[in-house]
């Protein structure tokens, strides 16, 4: 066996139906249906059990990227299907699929009594229910809008991802990704369908709070890290997995406060070392507990509680470097 053919010895399952499931306006779409897929392969074989999955591993097994990914994992998220929790120390993500949900918008779906496919438009304006008939090779059809379409017979689909339709007025799918469904249909959507309003891109909304929390570093520091993959990496991946800005700005504020005056210590200020995957979480920890302890200040080693008068020891902060051992690595 050649070794190019040995390239397609692992398929992927894939099941244009969950493409389809929708809860209110938010839409699954093709790319999440690759990502549930996936996830149902090995749900299945763990009798239901939580799944721990890198995005390294999800990559190798669909070639889904980091930002596919997190656009798929919201999406099932906000429609009900796909639990997350990190679990473990360090903490990892681990996910479930919630099965009676998903059975549930499968079931929906199927037993919808009006299917777009199916729907035409009467000279009267009205719309019943009725197949098109076939006409040879190609199948006319109508737009809803009222819009006629070309007349060359339609294009056949030469990919797994199907194109997503919708009726005059809606808002397109919430939480589009950095992707592309379908060129060919696409193209002629864009000539032909009612206009929509736009909505937020999930990766430019990330990458937005990501350059909030690096700018809030910098100044924090008094550092210049550029906004770049060595120093976005890490805090956009912390946003993807839930955190809130607010996390991230913390852990700066708390890791200064604790660093900042340690001419050892201070040169770990830096992106890559604070969001690392494998430290925020217990960062995020001792700053929570500083934060709710009023915020003390840093002297001689020891948190002191300034305004307790002549520098009062602060006894309710963990003294401890958040995961000290192997910090240099």
């Amino acid at each position: 066996m050649g070794n190019l053919i040995k390239l397609l010895d692992r398929p992927v399952a894939y099941q244009p139906a969950f493409a389809m499931l929708r809860a209110g306006k938010v839409k699954a779409g093709p790319v999440a249906a690759v990502f549930l897929s996936q996830l149902v392969y090995w749900h299945n074989r763990m009798d239901g059990a939580w799944i721990y999955k890198t995005q390294a591993d999800i990559t190798t097994e669909t070639s889904l990227t980091r930002d596919e990914q997190e656009t798929a994992r919201k999406r099932l998220i906000a429609i009900g299907v796909l639990e997350e929790q990190l679990r473990g120390v360090p903490a990892t993500m681990h996910y479930r699929v919630n099965s009676e949900r998903l059975e549930a918008l499968l079931l929906e779906y199927v037993e919808s009594p009006v299917k777009k496919e199916t729907k035409q438009k009467t000279r009267m304006g009205n719309y019943q229910n009725v197949e098109t008939p076939q006409t040879g090779m190609g199948h006319s059809h109508k737009q809803e809008c009222g819009v006629t379409t070309n007349k060359n017979a339609e294009i056949p689909q030469t990919s797994m991802w199907q194109p997503n339709k919708q009726a005059c007025g809606e808002a397109t799918d919430f939480l589009t990704g950095d992707y592309t469904e379908s060129t060919q249909e696409s193209t002629q959507d864009n000539k032909s369908s009612c206009p929509v309003a736009a909505q937020p891109d999930v990766a430019v909304m990330i990458t937005d709070q990501a350059k909030q929390v690096l700018t809030h570093l910098n100044q924090k520091t008094g550092s210049r890290y550029q906004v770049s993959k060595t120093s976005m990496e890490h805090i956009r991946a912390r946003l993807g997995e839930g955190f809130s800005t607010e996390d991230l700005t913390l852990v700066v504020d708390y890791a200064t406060a604790k660093w900042g005056q340690d001419l050892q210590m201070v040169e770990y200020l830096r992106p890559t070392t604070l969001f690392l995957p494998t430290k925020f979480p217990g960062y995020l920890q001792g700053a929570t507990k500083w934060a709710e302890a009023g915020r003390p200040e840093r002297l001689n080693g020891r948190w002191v509680n300034i305004s307790a008068g002549h520098g009062a020891s602060f006894q309710n902060v963990d003294y401890s470097l958040p995961e000290n051992a192997g910090f240099r690595t």
